[in-house]
């Protein structure tokens, strides 16, 4: 997103009325016990959050719903001398001078995160640095990290690997189901990077030979491509955008090898439901039946058949302001919903602190009926990426902005969980301050958190 637009979206958020979505759903109090949702937590669980403003990954342990480590993906204190530390003269840098020292080969923007079918890799998208990670989800590990020469005492033992380098703006990356295959979106062009995972874990390790590239081939796609997914069969892929208001539809069409050789099916036009051209995410309903996309500028949501002519199932107004990041689906025997995640801050929230809401949209309701029942308090402001866990009784929740002073957590960003095993009258558990990842030279604030996934390593997850 532009800084002109980034500017836009925090003008009209602050202005917006609160009374735009329907009342709250009453929650119980901070600290309240997760209930029959503490049964749908597996040892191998974790959630991952990228924060933008600190290029790391959080890693929290949702058994203790504390921070278990942060992953880093800056290259401060490689080296002791001053211009390659993070805090020189006692002197923490702000975003902009962070990223612009001497030699910085870091991250920039840490931004879109998606775990492979497995679960075992996750795929992090440096939007500023025009990169992509591969990280090992079981390890909690950069893959192909190296020794660091200059390590010391005040230096740390590894050397950052330089990713992928893939071109302007990678905004999310989404696996292939077969797992084959990365399909990178690169938002500042007009064309999705296609990334061979094996070729691209032994370009990482050095174990490819030289000159070789794990890049198998770049589509061309509509202006803007903000992220591509797959329905569940993987037969075909979904591309929505920033710049347009399009979607573009590709059949993957694996070959035997597994690879896609992608053919483009249709585009569809989408300016009645997306008028200012503005959709930065899409997901899948788990039964594979509709893909439903978030339009941000419109203040809508919306969500069209998978199969056939991939027709307009369902337009969903949130309100003046609502801002639209995330949609998440939860389906259990209490009922089905949508929610979404919204950049919306309303006074009032709970403890009259000042709170995003997350919109909840009847899935159960016939095509064509589905509207929002309710909101829920996120416990956080500017909520963006959302997820659950595989049994559905657990939601978790990012946000963009620090809490505020005179708050518990004030000054921190912050997950939120909820049991959502009762999927219309979600349950806050906990609000979890995300802290800071320890560098030699002082303390980096974990800041400003954008995608969020809940995973279980070894299992088969959203992207199988």
């Amino acid at each position: 997103m532009t800084t002109q637009r980034r500017d836009i979206l925090k003008y009209t958020l602050a202005a917006a009325a609160a009374s735009a979505l329907p009342a709250a759903h009453a929650q119980a109090p901070s600290g309240a016990s997760a209930g029959a949702a503490a049964t749908g937590i597996d040892p191998r669980d974790r959630v991952f959050i990228t924060n933008e403003d600190s290029n790391t990954l959080v890693v929290i342990d949702p058994k203790t719903n504390t921070v278990e480590s942060t992953i880093n993906l800056t290259s401060f204190d490689e080296d002791p001398r001053p211009p390659f530390r993070y805090v020189t003269a006692g002197v923490a840098p702000t975003h902009a001078a962070m990223i612009h020292k001497p030699l910085y080969h870091g991250c920039i923007d840490a931004h879109g995160a998606v775990p492979s079918p497995d679960g075992r890799l996750l795929a992090t998208s440096g939007r500023g640095s025009s990169n992509i990670y591969l990280i090992d989800a079981e390890q909690r590990r950069v893959i192909g990290n190296t020794p660091n020469p200059a390590a010391g005492p005040s230096t740390n033992p590894e050397r950052l690997s330089s990713g992928l380098l893939l071109g302007r703006e990678p905004h999310e990356p989404t696996f292939t189901r077969n797992g084959r295959e990365l399909w990178v979106t690169l938002r500042g062009e007009d064309r999705i990077a296609i990334l061979g995972v094996d070729q691209a874990v032994r370009q990482l390790k050095g174990a490819d030979s030289p000159g070789s590239t794990a890049i198998r081939q770049f589509l061309p796609t509509i202006n803007g491509p903000a992220q591509v997914w797959f329905n569940r069969e993987g037969t075909l892929a979904f591309v929505a955008s920033q710049k347009v208001s399009q979607i573009d539809v590709f059949r993957v069409n694996p070959g035997a090898d597994g690879h896609s050789r992608p053919q483009r099916v249709t585009t569809l036009d989408i300016s009645a439901q997306d008028k200012p051209g503005f959709t930065p995410f899409m997901k899948t309903t788990p039964d594979g039946a509709e893909v439903w996309f978030s339009h941000k500028l419109a203040d809508a949501v919306s969500c069209r058949s998978t199969q056939g002519g991939f027709d307009l199932i369902d337009t969903v107004p949130l309100g003046m302001g609502a801002r639209p990041n995330h949609v998440e689906f939860v389906r259990n025997a209490r009922g089905s919903v949508v929610y979404a995640s919204l950049a919306r801050i309303d006074d009032g929230g709970p403890g009259g602190v000042a709170s995003s809401p997350i919109a909840i949209i009847d899935r159960s309701a016939p095509g064509g009926q589905r509207k929002v029942v309710g909101t829920f308090f996120s416990h956080g402001r500017e909520s963006h990426g959302l997820w659950t866990n595989p049994e559905n009784t657990l939601l978790y929740v990012a946000h963009e902005q620090d809490e505020l002073p005179g708050t518990p957590n004030a000054g921190q960003t912050v997950c939120s969980a909820f049991d959502v095993s009762d999927p219309l009258r979600p349950t806050f558990i906990a609000q979890i301050p995300l802290g800071n990842l320890t560098l030699p030279s002082g303390a980096l604030r974990n800041k400003k958190s954008i995608n969020l996934v809940y995973v279980r390593v070894g299992e088969k997850g959203q992207t199988a």
